[in-house]
């Protein structure tokens, strides 16, 4: 419970970031389908587990194609949506800034993990979506 807390304070903090960066969106709702827009969506097994005990049910197997949650353009895990989720606009304006933000605080889930004795595992959305065991238990 302790670290999913300390995980879900760390995406507020990026929250905080990313507004003060103001990027621009225009809710394309392009940054959820991945395929189409040639980028993957990595996250890492300690953002899965919090993700994964939060997030609305979803359709197995889920491909690397788009992201299940996406409805209408609009997220539907949006709470516990990962790093790169809350990270990520199209605003070309802005992609010094997010890389910034990521590297930033994909340290800091590296030392959590590393305080908390997980061992750290980054791969794509759909793998710890298919493979919910792969993600580290937070609770």
């Amino acid at each position: 419970m302790e670290l999913q807390r300390q995980i879900l304070d760390l995406y507020a903090a990026v929250d905080r970031e990313v507004a003060a960066a103001g990027p621009v969106c225009v809710a394309s709702g392009r940054c959820c389908r991945f395929k189409e827009w040639g980028h993957t969506l990595f996250l890492s097994n300690l953002e899965a587990a919090v993700l994964l005990a939060d997030a609305p049910a979803y359709e197995l197997p889920v491909s690397a194609d788009f992201c299940p949650f996406q409805k209408d353009k609009l997220c539907t895990a949006r709470e516990p949506r990962p790093l790169g989720c809350r990270v990520y606009f199209c605003d070309p304006n802005y992609q010094l800034a997010a890389q910034q933000i990521t590297e930033k605080h994909l340290r800091h889930l590296k030392d959590l993990a590393d305080a908390h004795g997980i061992a750290w595992h980054y791969a794509p959305l759909h793998h710890f979506l298919n493979h919910p065991e792969a993600a580290a238990s937070t609770t």
